[in-house]
């Protein structure tokens, strides 16, 4: 049983919200709302019910995408955790533009009625801020929205961004906008993020993620993060990311220990080849390993759509890799298979190779 508390300075668009006012608007959006909408509503029934737990889908970027519990207690935990980080303060405005199916969407929800905060909603398009005119103190994106949102982006004062890798060309765009924008670290298991990096001064390509306060981290036998944060799960994450922990706060991520290519018995990783890659290219693209009878794997690029002779031509004149860094072959494919929050599905897009 638990007993959903929320603040008393609660608003949407600016209306204060009781529990009582929230459940005759849950069924008010399912029943009349557009699909977005729906979605926000059902969550909000959900989040007001007596269930100790809440059922969130994980993304599937990095497999079948499953259901998993999570405490709403612990969920609140994550809240406090941000607007501790983000100093949001009662009456603080952010912008839903992120669907409520996933994870990152539930959350700014909670944030909103955990902390107190007055949300506004948009349909999360690909471009979110088309016809928001109004600046929020709050917003999360994903890079696709971030792109088609540059002119407008200086409306949300703090933006965390996650989700999908970001491009190089989208990095530097960032360092000239007159607001504050953060890459986040983490992943539905915890609760949305467990680490942040700033992405406007001009170190911050250089910069590690820092963790958020109650999160202690380590790497196991593969190099991979480990995160203990008993606030948000009772038992420890152990994650497939490889990393490098520079400090007990700080770490660099460096890729994801199940794309590791093995090239000549060097062990490459294509999320670091993707970014030199990025300075040259601005087409959708990914790095990943094949079987290769001399090398065990060879480095393949794999475009969405390309031309592959201007491909080519574009890698010959790149002078950044290192050995073995420097894609052996390239495959065009006409569209990529990705899941329904947009990240790129590397293994299921590389099956369509033996097709």
């Amino acid at each position: 049983m638990y007993n959903t508390r929320i603040h008393p300075y609660f608003s949407i668009y600016g209306r204060l919200y009781s529990k009582d006012d929230l459940l005759e608007l849950g069924y008010s959006l399912i029943k009349e709302g557009e699909e977005f909408e729906m979605h926000i509503g059902g969550f909000i029934l959900d989040w007001i019910d007596s269930s100790p737990t809440i059922l969130v889908k994980t993304s599937g970027s990095t497999g079948t995408p499953k259901d998993i519990a999570l405490k709403k207690e612990q969920m609140v935990n994550s809240a406090l955790a941000t607007g501790n980080y983000f100093n949001l303060t009662s009456k603080s405005s952010v912008l839903l533009c992120l669907p409520a199916t996933y994870i990152a969407g539930k959350m700014m929800l909670v944030r909103a009625m955990v902390l107190g905060l007055d949300i506004h909603f948009v349909s999360p398009t690909s471009s979110p801020l088309e016809f928001v005119d109004r600046s929020f103190d709050f917003g999360a994106m994903v890079p696709m929205q971030v792109a088609n949102s540059l002119s407008k982006l200086n409306l949300i004062k703090k933006l965390i961004i996650g989700g999908a890798p970001i491009s190089n060309s989208i990095r530097e765009e960032l360092k000239g906008i007159d607001n504050s924008s953060y890459e986040t670290y983490g992943m539905t298991e915890t609760i949305t993020h467990i680490a942040v990096k700033p992405l406007n001064n001009k170190m911050a390509k250089n910069t590690p993620f820092t963790v958020l306060p109650n999160i202690e981290i380590s790497t196991d036998a593969r190099g991979c993060l480990v995160i203990n944060a008993p606030n948000i799960s009772d038992e420890p994450v152990i994650t497939n990311d490889v990393v490098d922990i520079i400090s007990t706060k700080e770490f660099y991520w460096l890729g994801r220990f199940d794309n590791v290519i093995n090239s000549g018995g060097v062990k490459v990783h294509p999320e670091h080849i993707e970014k030199v890659i990025s300075n040259y290219m601005d087409i959708p693209f990914f790095v990943a390993g094949i079987a290769d009878e001399d090398l065990g794997e060879k480095v393949v690029l794999v475009v969405e759509n390309g031309v592959k002779e201007d491909i080519k031509q574009t890698l010959d004149t790149i002078t950044d890799f290192k050995k073995f860094e420097k894609p052996k072959s390239i495959v065009v494919l006409k569209e990529f298979i990705r899941t329904e929050s947009g990240k790129i599905q590397r293994f299921k897009t590389l099956s369509l190779l033996k097709t």
